[in-house]
């Protein structure tokens, strides 16, 4: 299980949510539901694919999004493609 992901990230509470894609955000309330994305759309953490702070939402997104375990993120950390 160790092997399937590079980085483990820690994943921060915030005040305020970080800015997020209106289209992108209701496409995952669609997946996941309404009250779910509202209790996760505070957190943040710093993506090491890149490299700046990113709302747990666009991580939870990604395609190297592995799980999301005790406070923080298990991330594949593959490069993306030019066409991503």
């Amino acid at each position: 299980m160790a092997n399937d992901h590079m980085y483990e990230v820690p994943i921060k509470k915030s005040e305020r949510a970080i800015k997020v894609d209106k289209e992108y955000k209701e496409k995952l309330k669609s997946i996941y539901g309404d009250k779910f994305i509202s209790k996760f759309s505070k957190d943040s953490l710093e993506c090491p694919i890149m490299k700046k702070e990113v709302s747990f939402l666009v991580c939870l997104g990604c395609k190297n999004f592995v799980r999301r375990f005790k406070g923080t993120v298990h991330c594949r950390g593959m490069p993306f493609q030019q066409n991503e």
